[in-house]
């Protein structure tokens, strides 16, 4: 099967929207997160992952992003929230998991990636730029989320959650079918549904968002550890 060719991603939640990904950086060369064009621009509740999307030959979102972010992220309908303090990111690292597992290795850094504090954040694509300085992506996938700048600011629904002061509660599910090609040495993908659920004080809990995202990984050589490479929401 061909490999996929870089897309621009804006992380853009990437991955973090994330994708970061994510409402920045696409995936690909141009997620989620990221995953990844703008931060994460992930739709509001995407429908759930058939296992039939583009492995080889990625097609990046609208938006596209490394780390996903929640719906109406890019609308620039309000001033930009300033995060305060230090942000409660994933608490999971590379090290913590087997890095030679690709499954551990995917789900980390897409834990990584949608994991917002609105706290501290100032939009998903801060989530990205933890997802890369953790070390779960590769350098040229981190490079990207990290040179990727935001065009435009959260929306209303980041809004709401940071008036709750909420953070999200991340759950990634693999969702594979026969599609999917087979691993390589070097080369690995990886579908997952990705749950987030916004958490803030006093007990509020908003909508989930549900994003169908679809992960590359990759590694020089079959002793080193996998990174992921591109994330693709959809």
């Amino acid at each position: 099967m061909t490999s996929p060719r870089t897309r621009i991603s804006a992380v853009a939640a990437t991955v973090l929207t994330l994708g970061l990904l994510a409402g920045g950086c696409g995936s690909g060369d141009g997620g989620g997160g990221g995953g990844g064009g703008e931060d994460v621009r992930t739709a509001p509740s995407a429908p759930p992952a058939t296992g039939t999307g583009p492995y080889p030959t990625p097609t990046p979102p609208p938006t596209g992003s490394a780390s996903a972010a929640p719906p109406g992220a890019d609308a620039p309908a309000r001033p930009r929230p300033t995060g305060t303090g230090e942000a409660r990111g994933s608490t999971v690292r590379p090290e913590d998991i087997d890095p030679a597992d690709a499954d551990k290795v995917g789900e980390g850094a897409l834990t990584a990636l949608w994991t917002y504090d609105t706290a501290a954040d100032s939009g998903p694509h801060d989530a990205g730029l933890r997802a890369a300085d953790a070390g779960w992506l590769t350098e040229a996938y981190a490079d990207r989320l990290r040179a990727h700048q935001p065009q435009s600011v959260p929306g209303a629904q980041w809004q709401e959650w940071a008036e709750h002061g909420a953070r999200t509660a991340v759950v990634p599910e693999k969702t594979e079918d026969a599609a999917k090609p087979p691993d390589s040495e070097t080369e690995a993908w990886r579908q997952w549904t990705v749950t987030a659920t916004p958490e803030g004080r006093e007990g509020w809990k908003g909508e989930p968002v549900v994003s169908a995202v679809y992960v590359q990984l990759t590694r020089a050589t079959a002793d080193e550890p996998w990174r992921v490479a591109d994330v693709t929401v959809r």
